[in-house]
């Protein structure tokens, strides 16, 4: 069985369509083709992936690594979808490294759209319950059963509830984008750990 390398596009190019210097493409690289969890920061540990791409299995493999009492297999694969951008089942050094720009160094409507993108499962340009739920659940079951304090069984419940009450400003069912962006804009929990997050490099 042969191993296809991928060969990322230009650093040029990429420090064009990211917040990234070249030297800092250049350390990321080697930590996405290596392994250093540090460097992909915790969330993303892109291990051992010498062909420089990763597939949906090996990412649910190294996620679930941050989460051993709890199942990540499911919000793995929400998240895996957010970065395989492409949709061809592979998430490339590119992809990669133009999340990780948007989600650390870039403006804060990049970050709110990023975010809404990854809970719009089907893609539609919406967010509705059915997949808020899904986003929840799967939360839930990352983080399992040892959670302090324990999680009564309709948690996912009210916390979508509470997610559409503040965010579902026309009370239509579902959250557009701007209604989600103006909402986290006016939770100052929501931009503080915004600025948390951009903090981390």
């Amino acid at each position: 069985m042969t191993m296809v390398c991928h060969r990322p596009e230009g650093l040029d190019q990429l420090q064009a369509q990211t917040n990234f210097s070249k030297r800092e493409l250049q350390v990321l690289y080697r930590g996405f083709k290596n392994h250093p969890p540090t460097l992909s920061l915790s969330f993303l540990s892109l291990q051992e992936c010498p062909s420089g791409v990763v597939n949906e299995e090996t990412f649910k493999q190294i996620y679930s690594q941050f989460f051993p009492h709890g199942d990540a297999s499911t919000y793995a694969h929400y998240l895996f979808n957010a970065f395989d951008t492409a949709h061809n089942g592979s998430i490339k050094f590119e992809d990669f490294v133009t999340a990780l720009s948007i989600l650390l160094r870039g403006s804060v409507r990049e970050k709110l759209q990023w975010t809404f993108n990854l809970y719009d499962i089907n893609r539609d340009g919406y967010i509705n319950k059915e997949e808020m739920t899904d986003i929840v659940r799967a939360i839930y079951d990352m983080m399992g059963k040892y959670t302090y304090p324990v999680l009564k069984n309709d948690a996912p419940k009210q916390h979508v509830d509470a997610f559409f009450q503040k965010m579902d400003k026309n009370r239509d069912g579902v959250v557009t984008l701007d209604e989600f962006i103006l909402s986290c804009q006016e939770d100052e929990n929501i931009m503080r750990s915004l600025q948390l997050f951009e903090n981390v490099i």
